[in-house]
């Protein structure tokens, strides 16, 4: 992850998706489970009027991520986060409720405490129960939601203006294809450096689905953002 956060395809059109639900906030952000800090140091370049701080359980993953972005990451777990009340303006959770140590209901109760009234929450999780494969237990995935479960999940934790709608759309049948007929018990995550070639390729279609007039109604991500009434 460390290695390839900057450059590889799937990074960089997350990045760009949690950027574009990002615009409008002012203020202090939270990267809450912020890994070796990708999300911080491409928000430090585009978004640098932000006051960012990261969370961070692995010891040398918060080191990396202070490191690699140049803002304040203290250690911590998502489900009692170590700030006060109303702390923050954002806070972007992605890719970290599927993990086997977070309780997903007592996550989104924190990040709602922590935010600002009128504060933004921006979550992205992995799609669909049914694509947990050897990738999913080599990043140490144990859930994947649809958009209405990660919508009515939020709703629950008592966040408003909730909207969730799935990406990488056009590349699910790859996905499908790699992790449910190719990949084996033993494989690797695909969380690595593909060939150039390939990686251009797949960023180029996941940019031109970003930028269609409308959501595609699947994907292997669901993004979700919701306000802190």
């Amino acid at each position: 992850m460390d290695a390839v956060e900057q450059d590889m395809w799937w990074y960089r059109a997350l990045h760009r998706r949690l950027l574009t639900a990002l615009a409008g906030v002012d203020g202090a952000l939270l990267d809450v489970g912020c890994g070796t800090g990708g999300l911080l140091a491409r928000l430090r370049a585009c978004r640098p009027d932000l006051r960012l701080t990261g969370l961070e359980l692995g010891e040398f993953a918060s080191r990396r991520a202070a490191a690699k972005s140049g803002a304040l990451v203290a250690r911590g777990s998502v489900n009692g986060l170590p700030f006060a009340d109303a702390s923050f303006d954002a806070v972007v959770a992605a890719d970290l409720l599927c993990h086997d140590g977070v309780d997903p209901t007592q996550a989104l109760s924190e990040v709602r405490r922590v935010l600002r009234p009128g504060g933004r929450a921006v979550i992205n999780m992995p799609a669909y129960a049914w694509l947990l494969s050897a990738h999913d237990r080599q990043v140490h995935n144990v859930r994947r939601f649809t958009a209405g479960q990660l919508r009515a999940l939020m709703c629950d934790a008592g966040f408003g203006g909730v909207k969730a709608s799935y990406w990488n759309g056009m590349l699910l049948p790859f996905v499908i294809a790699q992790r449910k007929l190719l990949a084996r018990q033993g494989s690797t995550s695909d969380v690595a450096a593909f060939p150039p070639w390939i990686d251009a390729t797949f960023h180029t279609i996941t940019e031109i689905e970003r930028r269609l007039p409308f959501h595609l109604p699947t994907g292997s991500s669901v993004l979700a953002t919701g306000e802190r009434p």
